[in-house]
């Protein structure tokens, strides 16, 4: 039986990834790879919606890249590779930014929250299409499940709506993806400020879990994460917002319950549990750290791996990419 298509991706906008990004999305996709035809992608043309340094970004691009596999993302069993190095990607934003509504475009919170930040000056063009590039993301390789957080789901509502427009205009072309959005547990936030989701933006970065940080940076900066004075493990987020973020973490990576980790933990002081948690997060990330470090050591072997499933990707991408141009009418040269 054929296995439904998968497509999810992350941006390399920062050295490492953190721990929100590994049990949000990794260990997510790193389950799914098995069950689903499943595209992964380093999505750099959406990095530069902001300024960004050339090499810096091809650095992050080939770190993560490497954090992906090293996090269990396999390269043959998954179609791993950079946005950009898929051309398919940028054609058919240009295609589909021509059935979507400015005032559709306008509404997407995420560019509304980011554009108020930066400033018009500040603000490109690139950042307010963000959702139209994401959508062919998406609808290049016939997607039905997009894994992805709330953050994103108004995105892939958009996505669907373009999928659905353009096959009502044009004839059946595009699958309506589906998002797939995580659980509670799998929500993580600032060590410091529990209020805020974990980011790599955050002002200060003593909250910050970053995979690729040397194991005494992590220890310390689980041992210092905000609790509260009650001195019991138990969930309560609007309560006790700082220990239920450990619980969520500690959870997540040992796949205890909230219910089990409350149990374990039942008569016993923050300082046990906190060394716990910091146990379980440098067991899971030393492998991964150890892994990316042995990648990065051979960029020409990465890049190898990455162009050979850019290949694999642009091979499905063009098969959309054609039907598209046919349907439109727009008379398209021959590909070799």
């Amino acid at each position: 039986m054929t296995k439904a298509r998968l497509f999810s991706g992350m941006q390399p906008s920062a050295d490492s990834l953190q721990i929100g990004n590994y049990i949000g999305a990794l260990m997510q996709w790193r389950d799914m790879q098995s069950e689903f035809d499943a595209f992964f992608s380093v999505v750099d043309l959406h990095a530069i919606t902001v300024a960004q340094d050339p090499a810096e970004l091809r650095a992050k691009t080939r770190r993560t890249a490497a954090q992906y596999i090293a996090a269990g993302i396999e390269p043959e069993k998954s179609t791993l590779f950079v946005q950009s190095q898929v051309p398919a990607h940028a054609e058919l934003a240009w295609i589909l930014s021509s059935i979507t509504g400015f005032g559709e475009a306008g509404r997407m919170t995420q560019f509304k929250d980011k554009s108020q930040r930066y400033g018009a000056d500040q603000t490109t063009v690139a950042l307010f299409t963000y959702p139209v590039l994401m959508a062919a993301d998406i609808l290049l390789y016939q997607t039905k499940a997009v894994p992805v957080g709330d953050d994103q789901k108004q995105h892939v509502e958009l996505t669907r709506n373009l999928a659905e427009r353009f096959n009502s205009r044009f004839g059946e072309t595009f699958t309506v993806p589906d998002p797939v959005i995580p659980g509670e547990t799998a929500r993580i936030y600032d060590l410091q400020d529990p209020s805020s989701k974990m980011s790599k933006s955050a002002e200060s970065q003593a909250g910050v879990l970053y995979l690729l940080d040397d194991v005494a940076v992590t220890a310390k900066k689980v041992m210092r994460a905000v609790t509260d004075s009650e001195g019991v493990v138990r969930y309560d987020r609007a309560e006790k917002p700082g220990v239920s973020n450990l619980m969520s973490i500690y959870g997540a990576l040992t796949g205890s319950a909230l219910s089990a980790v409350e149990d374990e933990f039942a008569g016993r002081g923050y300082g046990d549990f906190k060394k716990a948690v910091r146990d379980a997060i440098v067991a899971e990330f030393e492998p991964v750290r150890a892994r990316t470090l042995e990648l990065l050591d051979d960029p020409a072997e990465l890049d190898r791996l990455l162009a050979v499933n850019a290949a694999r990707a642009a091979e499905v991408a063009e098969e959309t990419l054609s039907a598209v141009y046919e349907r439109i009418g727009l008379l398209r040269a021959p590909r070799a």
